[in-house]
């Protein structure tokens, strides 16, 4: 790709923030803030230290492998084997982020509704939308990356705003996500230094907006009438600035899920196309039309998100707490990458590495314990907890038959060796995709 049309780093700054700053985050924001008041603030800045840990790692394992298409799929592969990265990827992020981008749509469906009176069903509002981002996003990571700096940069202005004028006059689900930004390295400008800026200066700008937002939702609004509100981030702005606060919000809640959806949809296309690439999904997901973009990967994801708001299943009173069993294998990959880190430092102690993570293997272990005490907090009710890790351990077996079935009769290699890394890193390459075929087609005659 021609440099001048790489993306630089304001751009790659948005990605991260905008798949982290949804419209569910916003309501995570207000009703922790409503549980909890002012200490919540202690709970986000701990989620966030948590994060940045993580997103080290992921930074040290991007400069070890640079520039791949499904970035932590290529980890996995080169650190854990196939059945890991299967399970994993497929779980933690094509199922989780599909959930959770329908879920985003329908709120967005919801707050349009809560608004103004339209007489339309929220549905309407969330499949116009979803369409809308599939043609941006079937036009190229240039149209993608033009709305997601609008969008975003509108976004945190406004919040920041909103907290500011609040003064004067669920914490862990606030921060994850900004290793969205890792398949764009192909895409982006002096990646091995953007990429980790970006996803540290990413959480750390996101926390800093949010405090300001909790301050300023203790001086206009009950903490009781946030922990029960359906939408706090609107009753925080109408208690602020009247209509023209609903309004705002409204508009901030549009900004939350066009960003969030925008990236979604991108990412998953590009880590279906990066799987595709090793042989974990079929081979289909490489196809790319006349703007770059991997349309199959994005029609599909697209797709599930428009039927699931179609048939209201995004509306079922169940599906937040789907989402926590969802976001339970997010954390888990989590776990992974950073196992990763400390795989890779045994294997390749000498390796030159642009970004290497300070302290040995203490911050890898530190992202390993935080992220495991999250898994094991996830829910205040000990019944509800136990109820999310039952339906994970299901979704765990399921997924598990899945990659058994798909190593030994498609990928006919062992579960759990790894792959050599220098045979990850040249799959990136089309050309061995192409002599890959015609070695196997040669074989089956």
């Amino acid at each position: 790709m021609d440099e001048s049309k790489k993306l630089g780093f304001p751009s790659i700054l948005a990605t991260g923030v905008g798949l982290i700053v949804a419209t569910s985050c916003l309501l995570s924001l207000g009703q922790g803030a409503g549980a909890l008041g002012t200490g919540f603030i202690v709970s986000m800045v701990m989620a966030c230290i948590i994060n940045i840990l993580s997103a080290l790692c992921m930074a040290e394992l991007n400069a070890v492998m640079p520039n791949l298409t499904g970035g932590l799929a290529q980890y996995t592969l080169a650190g854990m084997g196939p059945f890991v990265t299967i399970v994993t990827m497929v779980g933690g992020y094509l199922l989780c982020q599909t959930i959770a981008g329908s879920v985003e749509c329908a709120m967005f469906g919801n707050t349009i509704n809560s608004a103004f009176s339209t007489g339309l069903p929220s549905s309407f509002f969330c499949i116009l939308l979803l369409a809308a981002l599939i043609i941006v996003n079937l036009l190229g990571v240039d149209m993608f990356a033009k709305i997601q700096d609008v969008v975003v940069y509108d976004l945190v202005i406004s919040l920041v705003l909103m907290g500011l004028i609040g003064i004067l006059g669920l914490a862990f689900f606030l921060f994850i996500g900004c290793e969205f930004v890792i398949p764009l390295s192909p895409n982006a400008r002096n990646a091995r230094r953007n990429i980790p800026l970006g996803m540290v200066i990413s959480l750390v700008l996101i926390c800093g907006m949010q405090v300001l937002v909790i301050f300023g939702m203790h001086h206009y609004t009950k903490w009781a009438d946030l922990a029960v509100s359906a939408s706090p981030h609107v009753l925080y702005g109408t208690a602020l600035l009247g209509k023209a606060g609903t309004i705002w919000m409204v508009l901030v809640s549009v900004f939350a899920v066009v960003s969030t959806v925008n990236s979604c949809i991108n990412f998953l296309s590009s880590m279906c196309a990066g799987m595709a690439k090793l042989s974990l999904l079929p081979g289909v997901f490489c196809r790319k039309n006349k703007r770059g973009a991997y349309y199959v990967g994005i029609l599909m994801i697209g797709g599930i998100m428009i039927f699931v708001n179609a048939t209201g299943l995004s509306n079922s009173s169940s599906l937040s707490f789907m989402i926590l069993v969802a976001m339970v294998f997010w954390m888990i990959s989590y776990i992974v990458q950073d196992i990763n880190v400390l795989i890779f430092r045994k294997q390749f102690p000498r390796m030159p590495r642009t970004f290497r993570v300070p302290g040995g293997p203490i911050i890898p272990i530190l992202a390993i314990i935080g992220n495991a005490f999250m898994i094991f907090h996830i829910d205040g009710d000990p019944a509800v907890r136990n109820s999310i890790f039952r339906i994970d351990g299901i979704c765990f077996i399921i997924l598990a038959l899945y990659a058994v079935l798909w190593c030994r009769l498609v990928l006919k290699r062992p579960l759990f060796k790894h792959y050599e890394m220098k045979d990850v890193m040249a799959m990136e390459n089309d050309l061995y995709l192409l002599a890959h075929k015609q070695t196997k087609r040669k074989e089956d005659a």
